[in-house]
């Protein structure tokens, strides 16, 4: 009887866990979904490294990677639809991180990932970062995103 209350007690944890982690699950995923939609397409590239974060980090890993890919991909689908309903949509997922400043940093972090996962971040993944910044109330200097180095990328 023990081995089955062990399950028991097993699965009630994993259900905790997964319902206290939910809401930066959604975060994480609409953090990526505003970056890799930046520039009007989602790569290949951008979709391993959401895979690769997924898989990483300690407190997502209690989710079927499929059902974070889902929820990243509904949240793409919703700004390419329709942007001016979708964008604020899916920035309004933000809302449950911004009173934790390391918790918003470690966002800002797995959005740099998920830029430079082309092998280059690109101006327009850099301005959506520093837009997320100033929604965070993050300084972007502290993740070396400088005014003056996104004005020097400017072409012309």
């Amino acid at each position: 009887m023990s081995g089955f209350l062990g399950v028991l007690k097993d699965q009630y944890h994993t259900h905790i866990e997964r319902h206290h982690n939910l809401p930066f699950l959604r975060a994480t995923m609409a953090a990526c979904a505003l970056v890799a939609t930046a520039d009007g397409k989602v790569s290949f590239s951008e979709r391993v490294r959401i895979d690769q974060i997924i898989e990483t980090l300690e407190a997502l890993q209690v989710y079927d990677p499929h059902e974070a890919v889902n929820i990243f991909t509904d949240y793409c689908e919703a700004i390419f639809s329709s942007p001016r309903d979708g964008h604020p949509k899916v920035l309004s997922q933000l809302d449950v991180v911004k009173d934790n400043p390391e918790t918003a940093a470690l966002l800002i972090r797995i959005c740099l990932a998920v830029a430079e996962s082309n092998g280059k971040t690109s101006l327009v993944d850099q301005i959506e970062i520093v837009t997320l910044c100033s929604i965070l109330e993050l300084d972007p200097g502290h993740f070396g995103l400088y005014r003056t180095d996104l004005i020097g990328q400017l072409p012309g």
